[in-house]
């Protein structure tokens, strides 16, 4: 396991595909979201020995309000249920859990299980787990921005720092499932140079194995940040 919140890889998941999952079993999608929750437990278990030290999820953009209303509600329900039975199982493996997004429109109590979350695990080191809830990227750009106590332009780490909450390192790998192909208002400033790692695999069916291969995909990216790699034999 990594030995500080320092170490390790920044891997953002847009989990995508649980309405998807259930709809081709004959089921209603918020038996899909269930399933969802036990993918979540998969990979949050695995992340710290496959080498990831922050793990960002995408579980309810600022857009899914325009989701039905029944959908809504199981899903806030589902949210409600994992903090309160999960904090515990976090803190015990030395998980460290906060919550990006708006706080104000969750219902029902919401926000103040957040907090209970948040403090219970506040002492992990092993893995950051970060889960975007009523989030959207363009909103916290913004947020940030006008938040600038004055003229003076800031550093990019600094107005990162207000963009992500804190000292979060940038996103090395963004995956999405469910075959969409895009980034969907997740992470934008944090992922300006994520690899992305696009897979056909439902939400409700990723494992420690399909994490796996997207890291051995990214292992073998060139990341030149811009620049050149140099040829061993002209280095």
């Amino acid at each position: 396991m990594q030995s500080s919140l320092q170490a390790g890889l920044h891997v953002g998941i847009i989990m995508d595909g649980n309405g998807r999952w259930a709809t081709a079993r004959g089921l209603p999608r918020a038996l899909g979201h269930k399933a969802g929750i036990a993918a979540i437990r998969r990979v949050v278990e695995a992340a710290p020995d496959q080498g990831i030290g922050t793990l960002t999820l995408y579980a309810f953009s600022s857009d899914n309000w325009r989701r039905p209303q029944d959908e809504v509600t199981a899903l806030m329900g589902l949210l409600r249920r994992y903090l309160r039975e999960e904090a515990a199982r976090l803190a015990k493996a030395g998980v460290r859990l906060t919550v990006i997004g708006r706080r104000d429109r969750l219902p029902g109590g919401i926000a103040e299980a957040i907090g209970r979350a948040e403090a219970v695990t506040v002492a992990g080191t092993a893995l950051h787990l970060r889960i975007a809830i009523d989030y959207s990227a363009r909103a916290a750009i913004l947020a940030a921005a006008a938040a600038l106590p004055d003229s003076r332009t800031p550093s990019a780490t600094e107005f990162g720092h207000r963009v992500s909450g804190g000292p979060v390192p940038d996103v090395d790998l963004v995956i999405r499932t469910s075959g969409e192909q895009r980034l969907s208002d997740f992470l934008l400033w944090e992922s300006a140079y994520a690899e992305l790692h696009f897979t056909q695999t439902h939400w409700p069916d990723f494992d420690a194995g399909d994490l796996a291969a997207a890291l051995r995909s990214f292992a073998g990216r060139q990341r030149r940040f811009g620049g050149l790699t140099v040829p061993a034999e002209a280095a």
